[in-house]
């Protein structure tokens, strides 16, 4: 159960806290999902004008020029795009160029393809406008004293998350044999129709050309994401709060890429991310909607239970983060629902940040979407999930990644804020 199942469920779970136990209902997170709504409203502008195409092109020719280093020029492209667009589902695009290119040069594709999908979706809690970031700037405004910013955030998880898929990619190279030593590709090319299939996707890709609206919806979409920054780092220039600047700036965005990128309102709702946007925002209702309701309730009983432990152990914490994101499948919803107890518990704003990158944990069950398409581009069956469920192609480099980028923003956050 996942995606809008997994909200409705979130739903049911609230309505019997409420109704069956007497809990106080919970605040659901109306700020994260307007966020969610206005950005994957601009993205899906910037896909309809063609924009979307034109970055992944580039993003195409930098993979294809550094072949050889395939496994980490991959996962750092995906994890660049993904922190400009806010949304990890733009590395789809980007999976079956990087299989494509490590075959032509029989490095084995489970590797590369491991720690992109990893990589991508780091970029998330890295990306100045994805929900998330703005879920957790949202909760370090809500404690007394705290001065933290935009540029604070940024400033500790972006070195932090970059450390941390280097160590993820030197491991995924290291996984499983050579390609052309592995017995079960070896079987496989005795079948002339795989062989065949092989042959077709090592074809050379085609030559795309771009007109200047797809191009200039590109500007126009960085532009927002740049102010964006600017007034995150400098807030005495904003007259609103963040997560309302967010929205206005990426509704604007939408409303220039109309006239830009020369396209109807109507393709906006049509576009994929628009449609994978909405769902994100029904799951992320239900489910944060149930925990706040939960925690709020228990709060006495958690915070006398876990205080000490905590503020002794603050890295303690991240564990319960990675824990919980591992089963809500959501950056935002994790950090709305386990911040709040972060800071009940007197955990410091910089050790929160540290921790923050915990919540990219929707690798450990792999279910979510871009682990499966994944699986799926890649021909050769290298990239898999184990007999036993968890054993799968992602979790090393997921947990490695997850550790250091941890552990070094802590080290960060000690030294920058």
């Amino acid at each position: 159960m996942k995606g809008i199942g997994l909200g409705l469920m979130g739903a049911l779970g609230t309505l019997i806290f409420v109704y069956g136990f007497g809990l106080p209902i919970g605040k659901a997170p109306i700020d994260v999902m307007l966020i969610i709504l206005c950005v994957v409203t601009a993205a899906a502008s910037l896909q309809a004008s063609g924009g979307m195409d034109y970055l992944i092109n580039i993003a195409e020719k930098i993979i294809r020029k550094n072949p050889n280093h395939i496994t980490f020029v991959g996962p750092f492209v995906t994890f660049i795009f993904t922190m400009l667009a806010g949304t990890a589902h733009i590395c789809y695009s980007l999976l079956p160029i990087i299989s494509e290119v490590s075959l032509k040069k029989n490095i084995r594709p489970e590797r590369p393809l491991s720690i992109a999908v990893i990589a991508a979706h780091f970029g998330i809690t890295a990306s100045p406008i994805s929900a998330a970031t703005i879920a957790i700037l949202g909760e370090l405004n809500g404690i007394p004293g705290n001065t933290l910013s935009l540029g604070n955030v940024l400033a500790v998880v972006f070195p932090a998350t970059i450390i941390g898929i280097f160590a993820g990619a030197l491991v995924a190279s290291q996984l499983g044999k050579e390609l052309n030593q592995d017995p079960e590709f070896i079987e496989k090319l005795n079948n002339p129709a795989f062989a065949n299939s092989l042959k077709e996707l090592q074809s050379a890709s085609k030559k795309l050309s771009f007109n200047l609206s797809a191009k200039s919806s590109v500007f126009v979409f960085l532009s927002g994401v740049l102010l964006i920054v600017l007034l995150g780092v400098f807030s005495s220039l904003r007259k609103t709060s963040m997560a309302e600047t967010i929205q206005l700036i990426m509704l604007c965005v939408a409303l220039i890429n109309l006239f830009v990128g020369k396209i109807n309102p109507a393709q906006i709702s049509q576009a994929s991310i628009f449609k994978t946007g909405s769902q994100a925002v029904l799951c992320i209702f239900g489910v944060v909607w149930m925990s706040d309701t939960f925690i709020s309730a228990n709060q006495s009983f958690l915070t006398t239970n876990l205080q000490s432990i905590v503020t002794t152990y603050p890295w303690i914490f991240s564990i319960a983060t990675f824990l919980t994101a591992s089963l809500l499948f959501s950056q935002a919803a994790t950090v709305k629902a386990i911040m709040p107890l972060g800071i009940k518990l007197g955990i410091l704003p910089a050790s929160l940040i540290a921790m923050y990158p915990a919540v990219n944990a929707d690798f450990v069950i792999p279910s979510y979407p871009t682990l499966v398409a994944a699986i799926n581009f890649d021909k050769t069956g290298t990239t898999k999930i184990g007999r036993f469920l968890l054993n799968h192609s992602f979790m090393l480099p997921g947990i490695i990644t997850t550790f250091i980028t941890v552990l070094s923003g802590f080290l960060l956050s000690r030294l920058i804020l």
